[in-house]
């Protein structure tokens, strides 16, 4: 995992979930995921990275969870544990402050928004691989929430689609410095072509070369 490229005409950022449940105070599951977040610094380094992909004209990929909605999970065969607190928390409650944008990131001119999915899965009963195809994407650098859940979902389900695959440590979060290990020091090097931070992304993105010549 050195020197990697990212031709802005291959490569798409996908933001996973940033919601104000997430990420905002006052968010249901903020205070779960704060001490980690305050530790990576996550809020800074998803603008970064998202303002650089901006910047060299790499589109960035919304990729919402299923916003709740009195009825969802109801009368489900196999709703997953997450699926079940989803539904007892109304988690990203559509029309509600939970599941809105974090205001900083709040989709722009130019930002595909991808159908939302009902698991961990970005790509699972959604139109994501159908978008990525149509803009000439192979590179995904996947960004957002939880590291140990939607982000390692879409990332393998990305691998398994023939996509190059980035991780970036310090732009996602998840409830525990134990999840953040799992993610990326044991479940990571198994399927993801790079993991970098946030700064290795942005250094090697080609406005940054661009820049630094």
């Amino acid at each position: 995992m050195s020197n990697p490229v990212y031709p802005a005409e291959r490569t798409g950022v996908l933001l996973v979930d940033p919601y104000n449940d997430f990420l905002s105070h006052g968010g249901k599951l903020f205070p779960m995921l704060r001490d980690v977040a305050d530790d990576v610094k996550l809020i800074d380094n998803l603008r970064a990275t998202v303002g650089a992909a901006r910047a060299s004209d790499i589109p960035v990929f919304y990729v919402p969870h299923r916003r709740w909605q009195p009825g969802d999970y109801d009368n489900w065969d196999h709703p997953n544990p997450t699926q079940r607190l989803i539904q007892q928390r109304h988690t990203f409650a559509k029309g509600e402050f939970g599941g809105e944008w974090h205001p900083d990131f709040v989709p722009q001119d130019g930002d595909i928004i991808i159908q939302e999915h009902w698991g961990q899965s970005g790509f699972a009963n959604t139109d994501l691989d159908f978008q990525l195809k149509q803009q000439g994407v192979t590179h995904v650098i996947v960004i957002g929430l939880l590291a140990n859940t939607c982000i390692e979902s879409t990332s393998r389900f990305a691998m398994e689609l023939g996509y190059h695959v980035t991780l970036v440590r310090d732009a996602t979060a998840a409830f525990s410095k134990e999840l953040m290990h799992a993610a990326h020091q044991l479940n990571g090097p198994t399927f993801a072509h790079e993991i970098l931070t946030t700064a290795e992304v942005i250094a090697a993105l080609p406005t940054t070369q661009g820049s630094a010549a």
